[in-house]
């Protein structure tokens, strides 16, 4: 949906130069043009408008001096420097145009009618007067010759078998006769000039030739390959013309065909027969094609036409049309009439090889015109709602409207046509944003029809529907009328026929006012000029643009866009700078268009489309681009979870956005339209309908759409909740406020789903406490309720169920309330429906439940007949319940419902014969200090639950908190056992005392209380037991001994008055200590070398094989890329496969054992795969082992001061700060910074490959798993601690 605008033009008119053009070549390196003409040749270069060189050829005779001689072919020659050129006498000249030197490269007698290179520059081709065809490469060494006319069909020839043959044919009301007539071979036209016609592939590989056969006298067009060798034959059309333009994509040839009633661009294929065609807008006889092209890209095709001679002293024209094809439909896009005599007939025309939409046109009058199009989109530009989306498409003297706010029609059908005298060149919609549906046409004879939509009742015959007219149909569609058709008034009437495009990028900016641009003498300048419309006296006639003012810039302008709200008008030029213009301004200056640095604005490159926008009150130029990643907020990076990327089929193209609306269309490369709602303008569009309150349109569009309906509260929470009747109001639809209910989650979708583009620097408040749901439910529920309970009553209902914990009990309470009370208003819902409702929301089991939870069988049996249930099932249930008391029958339904703790309070209830019940639900369902709230402390039934709590507890283990339960209870024994078996003696001594024990029963108690304490290690307890309750001293002392309690020892046998004790026991233990403690730490230092020593051996091992492993991926390096993914992964494995083994087995074991499996595989044999670990294990633990002696070496080294042990206290004393010592200086080589970043980084880099860093993953995986990751951690020495004796020293 596309036209194709005039963007520049290049004119070089009046060039000196003797005789008339007759062909001309571009040289699109130097940019530079080369006529030929009956004199010689001459360069020109339009841009800088003189004339490079003329070489002429009469004086060599290559050409006569009568002027009779005929160039038939000009081509620059680029690796040669030099240009070719044909006479019609047969000379082939090699022209070197820096030196003016002329060589005759060949000669043929017979004549030259044609000259063709491919399009590499290979191969020419040569057409003699002989009919000929003579192949020759890019030196003119000949390489074959072969006669035109051919009587073979090709190599391509069709094979055919019989079957089918058109004797067998059904033909219909033709009778069988047509099976048999013969094919009757028509004549060539009778304007047909007879000459052959020559024409190459794109790529070079094939060339087809269009020639008049002698035979039949008709054309045919035959097909060579570049080894010309015939490929095929045309199939006979009748009324076939000369022109031939192969398509440079190679897929099909166009030439023309005189119809019966009309004149039709036809196209082959390159067999030789018909596929497809168009007809062009003239009556037969009318026109003649004098040729086709087709430009670079093989989106247009040119068609050169010129009128017949059909009255005398009528005005003949010549045609240029431009065609392009979209959605199987040709379109008419550019018409240029020239006249048909004089300076202003054309010689020659050519599409530029380089630029596809450039057209180099050359005139009889040594006028040269260049025309540079592009493609852009014609669309309303309106902002509001008022703006249809309207979309024009030129077809010929039609104009196909699309109204894309209400239809989406595809091409090439449309909402209505325009229907105009001429053919249309240029389509503008008005820019003032509250008349954006007006339009204006110009036309290829310079009208402009102004189209205006208002409420004119007229009907316009100007004016059809397209395809949403019909027979039947009403259309409610306001359809513009024509209002008056202007003529622009040239100043020289001979420039619009020179150049009938003399104005371009016509701007609609005012209600009598247009822009138009123009190129003026100067290549360097372009005019802007203000066309103002001059209304005629009678309404019928046609008015008149007058040119009111112009102003000159300095500068070819390619582009023109602008904004009626500033007054401004952005031109771009062709070196990338940007101007500005304000068209109401007195002085209609143009300034330099400048950013707010103040520096000019520069493209780097040209834009063919620009438009002004309006951002935060700066006026701003942008290029649109086809891209759809479509940013929501200018100026933000922020790209959020899919909101402004979304992909479509390579090749689409955006037509327009329908304004104020969710619509985006694209046109996709076949033509057809696909529409889609981008999320960025979906957004974008809810959030402005959300800060209006217009809650309708932004509720109707995200159900639509399938948008979260949470953004309704989480865009603005506080304006949500604070209208709430208003959202209310506004949906006004039960099913609508359910459906919102349903898709109520706490999360905010505002930070999840749908960011919004530019962060706000104003935080909106948040409930703290993630009770969003509860929030909204409750407020609706209160606006519900305020405006009409009756109406909302299903969504009372679901607003209950959706809270965060569904208040079922509430809803069914409700339910049943409606169940008795008649609806007393028509819009009232029965307790039928709103159960049969409500069933939906809620699973019916569940319902169920909580309806027997309610101790109400009407309810329960309103809510069963609603469900699958067995009648059988659940009434005998029911009647069961209703006979019994009433606190034992809600105990029933609890129990039943598994509400545990409910139900032993309805037990509690029901009186002593029931305890035992009771206590056993009590003990299966551990439900023992629930049961304890229920009965005073001083019952029995207290005393049983607390007994039966107590030995539950036991059984767990828990045997402190058993004892206390029992003691609080008053069950002594069993409370004694438990603080026995836990260690604490001091609670076992006081239950003790409660018992009232006898002397010795005490101390028999005291003496198995210590040997407790003894095996939990606990020597000073014991020995305190066994003084104060057994009266035992000596026992105590010696357990202080064993229990190193040097001081307490002492203390007990100087209370004792027992100084015999230290010779017999004290200072012997003191010795035997110390010598332990020596030996050792002399098996620790020794242990802690060893295991050092080991780890820095495995450490260089480990280094070592890893760095062979790199160095042999690196040797591998261009074979890596050819290994499958397998094959990495098992060589990155290869270091450790023969020790790999199954953990399956393992994985099944219970945690503890897992852990003992852990502990296992850290095996310190030599050569294990985790050594290195199972080193550090062992180091750690000495080290820990170590670290914990202080607290006992300060201790004995006091004692040993004390008895005047003094060198036996040094010996000790030096050999634990020697093993602290050398531990200490041992650590930060075990533990290196470096050992625990390789361990934790894979090997990468340049010199890494996949196997490389597989075998680095691989062996991380192998021996660094996730559980080991604290042995990197060095243990902590605290060398605060204060151990040593300074005494000894």
């Amino acid at each position: 949906m596309r036209n194709l605008k005039l963007f520049r033009i290049l004119e070089f008119g009046d060039i000196q130069a003797p005789g008339k053009p007759q062909c001309f070549s571009l040289r699109t390196e130097q940019g530079t043009v080369i006529i030929g003409s009956e004199h010689g040749l001459m360069e020109v270069d339009p841009v800088t408008r003189e004339v490079k060189n003329e070489i002429p050829l009469v004086a060599e005779g290559f050409l006569p001096d009568d002027g009779s001689g005929c160039i038939v072919g000009i081509q620059d020659l680029l690796d040669q420097e030099s240009v070719c050129v044909a006479t019609a006498s047969g000379d082939v000249i090699l022209c070197n145009l820096s030196t003016h030197q002329l060589e005759c490269v060949g000669s043929v007698a017979s004549g030259i009618s044609v000259m063709s290179w491919s399009p590499d520059q290979e191969l020419v081709l040569l057409v003699t007067g002989q009919q000929t065809l003579v192949m020759m490469t890019k030196d003119f060494e000949p390489i074959m010759e072969q006669k035109i006319h051919q009587d073979d069909f090709g190599e391509s020839k069709f094979i055919t078998v019989g079957w089918g043959r058109k004797e067998t044919q059904f033909h219909g009301s033709e009778g069988r006769q047509a099976a048999f007539q013969m094919q009757m071979h028509e004549s060539a036209l009778p304007w047909d000039d007879h000459k052959p016609q020559v024409t190459w592939r794109g790529d070079g590989q094939f060339f087809a030739v269009s020639v008049v056969c002698p035979e039949t006298g008709a054309r045919k067009v035959r097909v060579w390959n570049r080894e010309f060798a015939l490929q095929s034959t045309s199939e006979p059309v009748a009324g076939l013309g000369p022109a031939l333009a192969w398509k440079p994509s190679g897929s099909l040839i166009a030439s023309t065909q005189d119809k019966p009633n009309q004149q039709d661009v036809v196209f082959f294929e390159k067999n030789g027969l018909l596929h497809g065609h168009f007809t062009l807008p003239f009556l037969k006889d009318e026109v003649k094609v004098n040729d086709l092209l087709w430009n670079a890209d093989s989106t247009v095709l040119a068609v050169w036409l010129e009128d017949l001679q059909r009255e005398e002293n009528s005005t003949l024209k010549t045609y240029v049309q431009l065609w392009t094809v979209g959605n199987y439909h040709w379109y008419l896009k550019q018409s240029l009439p020239f006249s048909a005599c004089g300076k202003s007939k054309i010689v020659s025309l050519m599409w530029d090889p380089v630029t596809p939409y450039r057209l180099h046109v050359l005139c009889q009058g040594w006028h040269y015109l260049c025309y540079d199009w592009h493609w852009t989109t014609d669309r309303s530009s309106g902002e509001n709602s008022s703006d249809m989306a309207n979309v024009a498409v030129i077809d010929g003297n039609r104009v196909l409207v699309t109204v894309f706010r209400q239809s989406i029609v595809p091409p090439p059908m449309c909402t209505y046509r325009l229907l105009l005298p001429h053919p249309a060149n240029q389509v503008m919609f008005f820019s003032h944003p509250k008349k954006s549906n007006d339009l204006a046409i110009l036309d290829a004879s310079n009208q402009v029809s102004v189209y205006k939509c208002d409420d004119s009742p007229s009907v316009d015959p100007t004016v059809r529907l397209g395809a949403v007219g019909g027979n039947g149909f009403k259309v409610s569609l306001r359809t513009p009328h024509l209002e008056k058709r202007y003529k622009i008034q040239f100043e020289n009437s001979e420039d619009q026929e020179v150049n009938p495009l003399k104005l371009s990028l016509l701007t609609w900016i005012q209600e009598d006012i247009f822009l138009a641009v123009s190129h003026s003498g100067s290549s360097s300048q372009s005019v802007i000029h203000h066309l103002t419309m001059t209304p005629s006296e009678t309404d019928d006639e046609q008015g008149q643009l007058n040119i009111s003012s112009s102003v000159t810039v300095d500068g070819v302008i390619i582009s023109l866009c602008c904004n009626s709200k500033t007054k401004s008008v952005a031109l771009q030029l062709a070196g990338g700078q940007i101007l500005k213009y304000l068209w109401e301004s007195p002085s209609l200056a143009v300034a330099p268009w400048k950013n707010p640095d103040g520096v000019p604005v520069r493209f780097p490159y040209p834009c063919t489309q620009t438009e002004l926008a309006v951002i935060g009150g700066e006026v701003s130029e942008h290029r649109p681009t086809v891209s759809l990643a479509l940013q929501a907020g200018l100026g933000s990076s922020h790209m959020s979870n899919g909101e402004t990327l979304r992909k479509v089929e390579r090749g689409s193209r955006i037509v327009t956005v329908v304004p104020q609306d969710t619509k985006l269309v694209l046109q996709v490369p076949r033509g057809n339209l696909e529409v889609v709602c981008h999320r960025a303008l979906v957004l974008a569009q809810i959030r402005k309908w959300l800060d209006k309150l217009m809650f309708k349109e932004a509720f109707e569009c995200m159900r639509k759409l399938r948008i979260n309906l949470n953004l309704i509260h989480d865009h603005n929470p506080k304006v949500f909740l604070e209208n709430v009747e208003a959202f209310i109001r506004q949906i006004d639809s039960v099913n609508h406020i359910n459906l919102f209910f349903t898709e109520l989650k706490e999360e905010d979708v505002t930070k999840t789903m749908y960011p919004p583009p530019v962060t706000s620097a104003v935080q909106l408040p948040r409930d703290p406490e993630g009770r969003k749901v509860d929030l909204i439910c409750d407020a609706m529920r209160a606006a519900m309720e305020n405006l009409n309970p009756h109406k909302y009553c299903l969504s009372i209902l679901t607003s209950h169920v959706k809270k965060t914990t569904p208040e079922l009990e509430i809803v069914l309470q409700k339910v049943h309330e409606l169940q008795g009370n008649a609806p007393p208003v028509p819009d009232a819902v029965s307790a039928e429906e709103a159960l049969k409702y409500l069933l939906l929301l809620v699973d019916v089991n569940d319902l169920y439940d909580h309806s027997l939870g309610t101790y109400d069988f009407d309810l329960v049996l309103m809510v069963a007949e609603k469900s699958q249930k067995d009648p059988k099932e659940y009434l005998p249930f029911l009647n069961t319940l209703k006979k019994m008391e009433t606190n034992y029958q809600r105990f029933t339904i609890d129990k039943y419902l598994k509400r545990y703790e409910k139900a032993i309070g309805h037990l509690s209830k029901c009186g002593p014969e029931y305890f035992p019940e009771c206590l056993n639900l009590i003990k299966d369902k551990n439900l023992y200090n629930e049961a304890l709230k229920l009965y005073p402390p001083k019952s029995q039934q207290y005393k049983d639950i607390s007994i039966a709590y107590g030995e539950h507890l036991m059984q767990e283990r828990l045997y402190e908190p058993g004892g206390l339960v029992f003691a609080r209870c008053g069950a002594h024994e069993k409370a004694l056992d438990a603080f026995l078996a836990c260690g604490s003696w001091q609670q076992a001594l006081c239950v003790a005392a409660q018992l009232h024990l006898s002397r010795d029963q005490l101390a028999g108690f005291g003496r198995s209380l210590a040997g407790k304490l003894v095996e939990q290690r606990k020597h000073r307890d014991a020995a305190t037991v066994l003084e104060q309750y057994a009266q035992d001293y000596e026992e105590a002392v010696l357990l202080l001994l064993e229990g190193a309690a040097w001081e307490e020892a002492l203390r007990l046998v100087y209370k004792y008055n027992r100084l015999d004790i230290i010779e017999t026991n004290i200072k012997p233990s003191i010795l035997e200590a110390q010598k332990n403690y020596v030996a050792f730490l002399d098996s620790q230092t020794a242990t802690f070398i060893r295991h050092k020593k080991r780890l820095l051996v495995v450490r260089e091992l480990k280094e070592q094989a890893q760095q062979v492993h790199l160095d042999d991926d690196v040797s591998r390096g261009q074979e890596s890329d050819l290994f499958s993914e397998t094959s990495s992964v098992m060589s990155g494995s290869d270091m450790s496969g023969k020790y790999s083994h199954s953990n399956s087995r393992i994985s099944a074991r219970s945690s503890k054992n897992r852990r003992k499996a852990e502990r296992k595989k850290h095996s310190l044999k030599e050569g294990s795969p985790l050594e290195d670990l199972a080193l550090l294990e062992a180091l750690n633990e000495v080290v820990q082992g170590t670290e914990k002696l202080k607290d006992e070496i300060h201790q004995i080294l006091k004692v040993l001061f004390l008895f005047e042990f003094d060198e036996k206290g040094r010996e000790l004393q030096k050999a634990f700060e020697d093993t602290l010592q050398l531990m200490e200086r041992s650590l930060p080589e075990i533990w290196t910074l470096t050992h625990q970043q390789n361990s934790a980084a894979p090997v990468l880099g340049p010199n890494s490959t996949a196997n490389s860093i597989m075998a680095s993953y691989q062996q991380q995986k192998t021996s660094v798993p996730v559980l080991d990751a604290e042995l990197f951690i060095p243990p902590k020495m605290n060398q605060k601690t204060q151990w040593k004796l300074n005494l000894l020293e």
